[in-house]
Parts: C-alpha cells; structure tokens; sequence
C-alpha cells in the first residue's frame, strides 16, 4: 500500500501526460492550418490568372489564336508553385444586340471547351448594353492537397471575370 500511496503523490511525469495528450491536438491543428492557407493561396493564384488573362486579351484591339494560346500560359506561370495540369481557362467575347439578347462573338479554351460562336450567354444584370462587348474570363483549378490531412477529397474551384475591351468596342479574332 505505501508503494500505491507515493506513485499517487508523486507529480514528476504529469507535464509528460499533459504533453502526451495535448500534442496531438496540437499536430492535427497545425497540418490543417498547413493544408487550409496551400488551398487558400491556391484559389487566391487562380483568381489572378483569370484577372490577368482578361486583362491582357482587354488590352488587344485585335487578337489571334497564337497570342491567345500565349494568353494562356501566362495564366499557367501565375500558378506557380502550384501544377498547372489541373488548370482550365476558357476567354469568350460576348456582345449584346439591339434586342437585348447576349451572344458569343469568339471564343477559346484552355481544357474548357469553347462556347460556339452565336450562342446565348448569361451576363449579370446591368454588365453591358446594346452595342457592347465584354471580355468574360473562366478559369477552373483542380486543388489537390499533398497532405490529404484536412482536404482528402480534390476541391475544385473556380472564376469568372469580366472585363471591357479598353480601345474598341468590340475586340476581333483572327486565326492563325
């Protein structure tokens, strides 16, 4: 009994207990933060690309596939460090008629398949009037955790940007 009586009194290992059971709290805490700010950069990265990549095809009075393509790897280096695999762009010129109606004039992709030329669009109200044009801008990122702690699952995000042409009003394609 004596021997049970000085274990219970004695404290020399209870900060080790404490330890013991605070760690992995702790551990868990500091990989999802980890894991939480890559997804947030990541997602923070893809809205640029998408911002940029309207910006650069507002800048052109006319523009053709090659400097489009060019467009689109520019969108891929703001990625970076982040894999550009998963990242799909897609850059469309939407014009709106006398009627009120918004159509595709162009449009290319990156992984995102082209809207056909002449197709309907939903703009948000109050973006454009008749006789305008708007640059609209989709990018999509595959977000894919390299420690799968908090975020097992890819997550997927994603952005549209609009932005007007700045010296016309309507900006041509041309192949080539």
């Amino acid at each position: 009994m004596t021997l049970l009586r000085r274990l219970r009194r004695d404290r020399r290992g209870v900060s080790a207990v404490e330890f013991a059971l605070i760690a992995p709290i702790m551990i868990a805490f500091y990989f999802g933060l980890c894991e939480f700010c890559q997804a947030f950069m990541a997602q923070q990265r893809m809205g640029h690309a998408a911002a940029t990549v309207a910006d650069l095809v507002t800048q052109a009075d006319v523009i053709s596939t090659g400097e489009i393509r060019d467009i689109f790897t520019v969108g891929g280096l703001i990625m970076a460090p982040f894999p550009v695999d998963d990242l799909r762009q897609r850059v469309t010129s939407v014009s709106m008629d006398d009627r009120g109606r918004v159509r595709v004039d162009w449009s290319r992709g990156d992984g995102l398949s082209p809207r056909g030329q002449g197709s309907s669009m939903t703009l948000p109200a109050g973006l454009i009037e008749a006789g305008q044009s708007v640059i609209v801008t989709e990018v999509e990122y595959d977000f894919d955790s390299p420690m799968d702690f908090v975020l097992p699952q890819v997550t997927q995000f994603s952005n549209t940007y609009y932005l007007r042409p700045r010296r016309v009003e309507s900006i041509t394609l041309v192949n080539n």
